[in-house]
């Protein structure tokens, strides 16, 4: 009996300790996990210094937190995309399905987002978006668990065709690469160029990542428009800006830009950026308290000056931190954790920002002009400008 009694004891104590551990609230038991957060991001090819510059974006946003979210500790998975759109699905599968990440950051290229997207609306992981600025994403392919921190590709260009009318540019020529985010930036470009009595002389464009620019400057120079506006950026930016001085166009034919033209290049630029003018939601030269912290904390952080992507992803910790924290770190009350994030109002460094509800931001479009590598703002060319969301359903 006493060998019985004593089994019978130890039994119920343990069934008492299981049973009090399933009774503890949800929100004690997540907080003593940590927190899976996947990075899906470019750290090869033309693009790989914009995913290092998100990553360390992101990362500060956290670390000024303490490092957590919503009091809970972080453990990061990587995934470098290659900005390979045929290795996105499987690349996103590796941190959704394998590594059992909460929350997935990415990426970059328009392309890659769109294997992304898929396995976000199949999964019901968070999706946060730092740069990709594909429309689909938050417009006919939009989702309660799917938020962007930087732009449709439409956005910064819808901004640029009044500034070329402004002074004087009737005439234009429009050059990019031929994929979603150059189709996109030229949507934008030619409804703001052609509603305020532009005329667009010629649309050019080759493959992505493709950097023989030389026939299509040659046929430029032939057609002789007052302005050329384009969409490209990191390494291929580079190249297409000292090629178009190569050829004779600069000073000639003054060139615009959707703002990734210029951003995070001008040092690789050299001269051939003095004078472009672009468009975009943030600048290094804004002369507010807040981006001169910011700065500040950056270049002390990682030893290099911060630009749009740093900002993207510092902004996208900073989204991600607000609704964590709104759930205390319970990030499976998931109604009250996107909530938090759609009205939420984001303190950036390039200017405070809501989320509309297709979740793609409401921002300032500023204008701005390289001057010494630096873009510097002439002002606002856009003041809180919201993509349409067309096709969206959450609306």
């Amino acid at each position: 009996m006493t060998s019985r009694r004593l089994v019978l004891t130890q039994s119920a104590a343990l069934i008492g300790a299981t049973s009090t551990g399933l009774l503890l609230p949800a929100i004690a038991r997540a907080q003593g996990s940590k927190v899976r957060v996947g990075l899906m991001l470019p750290y090869t090819g033309t693009y790989a210094q914009l995913g290092v510059a998100i990553e360390n974006g992101f990362r500060m946003a956290i670390d000024e937190q303490g490092g957590k979210l919503g009091g809970r500790e972080i453990e990061y998975f990587k995934v470098d995309d290659e900005s390979d759109p045929s290795k996105a699905i499987e690349n996103a599968n590796k941190l959704v399905q394998r590594d059992k990440v909460d929350v997935l950051v990415g990426t970059v290229h328009s392309g890659v987002q769109m294997g992304i997207q898929k396995v976000a609306r199949e999964s019901g992981v968070l999706s946060l978006i730092p740069n990709a600025g594909v429309e689909a994403a938050t417009r006919a392919l939009c989702a309660p668990n799917v938020f962007r921190t930087s732009f449709t590709n439409s956005q910064p260009t819808l901004a640029l065709g009044k500034v070329l009318m402004d002074r004087g540019h009737k005439k234009a020529v429009w050059i990019t690469w031929k994929y979603a985010a150059g189709d996109e930036a030229f949507g934008g470009f030619k409804e703001s160029y052609t509603k305020a009595g532009g005329t667009i002389v010629k649309e050019l464009g080759l493959p992505f990542p493709n950097v023989e620019f030389q026939a299509l400057l040659t046929e430029i120079a032939a057609l002789k428009p007052d302005a050329v506006a384009c969409f490209f950026a990191g390494g291929g930016a580079v190249k297409f800006m000292k090629d178009y001085a190569a050829a004779g166009l600069k000073g000639k034919i003054p060139l615009y830009g959707s703002g990734f033209l210029t951003e995070g290049v001008l040092d690789a630029a050299g001269p051939a950026a003095d004078g472009i003018m672009t468009t975009l939601h943030y600048s290094d030269s804004l002369n507010t308290p807040r981006n001169h912290s910011f700065r500040l904390a950056y270049a002390k952080a990682f030893r290099s000056q911060p630009d749009v992507y740093a900002v993207q992803g510092y902004d996208t910790g900073l989204l991600l931190v607000h609704g964590a924290n709104a759930v205390k770190g319970d990030l499976a009350s998931k109604p009250a954790f996107y909530k938090a994030m759609e009205t939420a109002t984001i303190d950036s460094p390039r200017g405070k920002w809501t989320m509309s509800k297709t979740h793609n931001p409401v921002q300032d479009i500023y204008l701005r002009v390289v001057e010494n590598r630096e873009n510097k703002v002439l002002g606002v060319a856009a003041k809180a400008l919201s993509d349409s969301g067309a096709g969206c359903k959450m609306v």
